[in-house]
């Protein structure tokens, strides 16, 4: 088999994985029900894999596995009104994520301005969905939420990145 086929077969395995985790992360903070004392706050374990994401496959695989991740869990578990807001959050907080990366933030700002920027790209959506700028009034409660989720995840993704990068790079 030529050098060529098998690095295209780890990363297709690799991409798969990713999906795959994103989505079973999806899930369970789904059915878990991990309690935030703020309505509609999640601890969002599958932007993990978006910060683990961004620092193994590149933007551009980043993006296809958010892509595929909000699809699969929209359909599966939620219907066109939570993929668009899904949609929106994650595209917002993957263009802040990548800008922050190229400007040299560490893992862990990476992921806080992910969680910031996911949360009014959620908002801006539930503006024009109420046709309301009233649920900005919300805003400083999720821009809190953001960062305190938006450490956690980058902590861990950081913690991740270091472990598996490696492997990685040999493939």
């Amino acid at each position: 088999m030529g050098q060529g086929r098998k690095s295209s077969a780890r990363m297709a395995a690799l991409y798969g994985l990713l999906i795959a985790l994103a989505f079973v992360f999806s899930y369970l903070e789904m059915a878990a029900g991990i309690v935030v004392p703020i309505p509609g706050v999640k601890l969002g374990l599958a932007n993990l894999v978006n910060v683990v994401g961004l620092y193994t496959v590149g933007l551009a695989g980043t993006i296809a596995v958010a892509l595929l991740r909000i699809v699969l869990v929209g359909f599966t578990f939620g219907n066109a009104s939570t993929m668009m807001y899904a949609l929106a959050g994650g595209a917002l907080s993957l263009a802040a994520m990548a800008a922050a990366r190229k400007a040299g933030f560490g893992k862990t700002g990476v992921s806080i301005l992910g969680g910031v920027f996911h949360n009014i790209g959620q908002l801006t959506v539930a503006a024009f969905v109420t046709r309301t700028a009233g649920v900005f009034s919300y805003l400083p409660w999720l821009l809190a939420a953001g960062v305190v989720t938006g450490a956690v995840i980058g902590i861990l993704g950081g913690m991740i990145v270091e472990r598996i990068a490696p492997v990685i790079r040999r493939s």
